[in-house]
């Protein structure tokens, strides 16, 4: 994604037929990055592209489950799935589903790599069960709204500098 300020953007490729691979580098060591995707507090913050969020469940071991409202355009948007790996510091794999969402769970890795310059890159990689269903839900807007959400992200990890 390219645009005209200088604000952090991502790039997404489709590596393969089923896939999506997005990076984005954060303006934050990999502790503040992954603290902001595992707190439950401060993904509240950011995670609904900064709409308000309730976290209904966040049980962030393998087997454990998440279940997110996002209240937007005033009415809510539910969001879930399982957790099935994490390997603190390093990645999350997990599924992602929506209320409504046609098809299947996408399966879900983040990765969290340490630039050593106070940067974090993060490598999201989504699988798809089919191509249709990954074209479907880029059609559903599914790359704006990561976007906005990531913008929400750089400003919680903005104004949480000495954290």
């Amino acid at each position: 994604m390219t645009t005209a300020s200088s604000a952090p953007t991502h790039t997404m490729t489709m590596p393969g037929d089923r896939e999506l691979r997005v990076e984005r580098i954060f303006n934050a060591s990999r502790d503040r990055v992954w603290k902001a995707y595992t707190d439950p507090k401060l993904v509240a913050q950011w995670w609904g592209r900064g709409n308000k969020l309730d976290i209904e469940v966040m049980d962030l071991k393998p087997g454990g489950r998440w279940r997110f409202i996002e209240h937007a355009e005033e009415k809510p948007f539910g969001f879930e799935g399982e957790y099935r790996e994490i390997t603190p510091q390093e990645r999350i794999v997990q599924t992602f589903g929506w209320d409504g969402m046609p098809g299947n769970s996408i399966l879900e890795t983040a990765v969290f790599e340490d630039l050593g310059d106070g940067r974090t890159k993060v490598i999201s990689t989504s699988v798809f069960s089919t191509p249709e269903e990954r074209t479907e839900m880029l059609g559903y807007g599914m790359e704006a709204g990561m976007a906005e959400s990531y913008a929400a992200l750089d400003r919680l990890l903005a104004e949480n500098r000495d954290s």
